[in-house]
């Protein structure tokens, strides 16, 4: 069953400095209801020499995502990834339109477990765990 037609009108690009700049753009809906989800449409960039979208953008696209819900969920203090274990499921193909979505497991005062997940359509193709740490604020004493 082919995946229905994306309309992009109902997603916003999301300002990011750094390495996952050059992934992106990131897009977030526009309904601000939904914190932790994310999209990414795909192009001949993302993709590695078999036409499949490159496992590094998947791993990137998950990190940066559950970096933002950790963020989120520690009251916007930094947060580091400690460790992050990726599996790929599925593949996408240039054009694709992928959408990320992270979720908070558990956490403590110093440390954020999450997992996320990149779907094409309503297929799971990668999914992640990560441990996230709660780093001091630029500036604060350690």
């Amino acid at each position: 069953m082919a995946d229905a037609p994306l309309s992009l009108d109902d997603w916003e690009i999301v300002k990011i400095k750094g390495f996952a700049s050059l992934v992106g753009p990131l897009l977030r809906p526009v309904a601000r209801d939904v914190r932790s989800r994310f999209g990414l449409q795909t192009n001949e960039m993302h993709a590695n020499p078999i036409g499949s979208i490159h496992g590094g953008v998947l791993t990137t696209l998950l990190d940066q995502v559950i970096a933002i819900a950790a963020w989120n969920a520690a009251d916007r203090q930094p947060t580091v990834t400690v460790q992050m274990d990726t599996r790929f499921l599925g593949s996408a193909k240039a054009g694709d339109f992928l959408e990320t979505r992270a979720e908070i497991r558990h956490q403590t005062r110093s440390l954020i477990f999450v997992d996320g997940e990149v779907l094409r359509g309503d297929t799971p193709i990668a999914t992640a765990t990560a441990v996230m740490k709660i780093a001091a604020r630029a500036g604060a004493d350690a």
